[in-house]
């Protein structure tokens, strides 16, 4: 039997056991001590004040929500991403309007934003692409010139730096994604974060079912000690102790995860770059990414049979991702999809190498060979 070698996977070790056995034991599986400590470690870490939720997706519809996504809102988004930067746009009842990428990085092509801002645009979402980051100040001096907020959905990105400042701190709101893939990992979760901390508290109280403890805050007056109240209605995204013990001690070890990805990422450009048939992902000056992802492009033409080829062979490489403007919901036809060249290009390309912490160099080594096997039969 052939050995399988995830594109992506966990790193889970005797510390992580540890901290979640404690909680286990304690007299909190949810809403105790390890959520606040989680977050405080994690603004201390992006340097921004922190929120934590039950997914990428419930970071997303926080964050949209704070920034006051409404009804007739439109909310710019590339489509290279995954569906749910969209899908809770929409979960608001606005509307998402796509604006093409960078064929080179997957990441939104800034020199098309300012041409799809309406009366009615809300906001510009930016996707860190394999872990790293558009050009943010570019997107920031758009972003204020026309009054709207920046959003960069960073569930690929946490422990990435751009030009020196921490992905989290710079955007209006970023979300973060601790799924089972990612760099760190909850199992499921995710974090809001926010350099205004107002918007943070709003993307908090609306996870925690729009509910308010604070007497000072209240409407309602005269209760006792046990009123709360909502004044806005909110939903339960609320992270359990038992996972937030596990995010802190995951975040605890983002460091060494950065240095083998880098390791990853660097063996993988010196061992293919000579190959004219691959063409390796761009690293941009004003990056220092934690990889994420290990994106390759191949000829178009045979870019299915080099993908089945590499799974035959137990490399189990994966496409990322479908344009998202091409899901059956948004109801577009084929010739719509021309209207976005770099993202057609990109995705009729892009395979994604395995990149994770667990994977070792033996096994790189066979992986980089079976990719040159691969596009030795087929990139023609």
């Amino acid at each position: 039997m052939v050995k399988q070698i995830p594109y992506a996977r966990q790193d889970i070790g005797g510390s992580d056991y540890e901290r979640v056995n404690q909680v286990l034991k304690s007299d909190f599986l949810t809403i105790g001590p390890e959520v606040e400590a989680f977050e405080l470690e994690l603004s201390n870490f992006i340097d921004a004040p922190t929120t934590v939720v039950s997914s990428g997706t419930a970071a997303l519809h926080a964050a949209y929500f704070a920034i006051g996504i409404q009804p007739g809102d439109e909310v710019l988004t590339p489509p290279i991403t995954f569906i749910a930067t969209q899908a809770m746009i929409h979960a608001l009842g606005a509307k998402a309007v796509f604006v093409d990428v960078d064929a080179n990085t997957g990441n939104i092509d800034i020199s098309k934003v300012e041409e799809a801002i309406t009366p009615r645009t809300k906001a510009i979402v930016t996707v860190d692409y394999a872990g790293q980051t558009a050009d943010l100040d570019s997107l920031l001096i758009i972003a204020r010139k026309h009054n709207i907020f920046l959003v960069e959905d960073a569930a690929h990105s946490i422990g990435s730096t751009y030009k020196g400042r921490k992905v989290g701190s710079i955007a209006d709101v970023t979300t973060f994604s601790f799924f089972s893939t990612k760099n760190i990992t909850t199992g499921e979760g995710g974090a809001i974060s926010s350099p205004n901390s107002e918007l943070i508290e709003k993307a908090k109280r609306f996870t925690h079912q729009g509910l308010i403890r604070d007497q000072e805050k209240f409407m309602i007056t005269g209760e006792g000690p046990w009123h709360q109240e909502v004044q806005e209605f909110g939903v339960n995204y609320r992270l359990p102790d038992i996972l937030c013990a596990l995010g802190s001690s995951q975040l605890k070890k983002i460091e060494e995860f950065k240095k083998r990805r880098s390791e990853i990422f660097d063996f993988y450009a010196s061992r293919l770059a000579e190959n004219e048939q691959i063409k390796l992902p761009t690293k941009s000056r004003f990056n220092d990414p934690m990889w994420h992802l290990y994106p390759i492009q191949v000829n178009p033409s045979t870019r299915l049979e080099v993908f089945n080829f590499l799974r035959s062979n137990g490399v189990l490489v994966q496409v990322n991702y479908l344009p998202a403007y091409r899901h059956p919901v948004f109801g577009l036809n084929v010739q719509d999809f021309a209207k976005y060249p770099g993202s057609e290009e990109f995705y009729s390309r892009e395979i994604s190498l395995p990149m994770n912490t667990y994977i070792e160099d033996s096994e790189l080594e066979y992986v980089a060979d079976k990719v040159l096997e691969a596009v030795s039969i087929y990139g023609n």
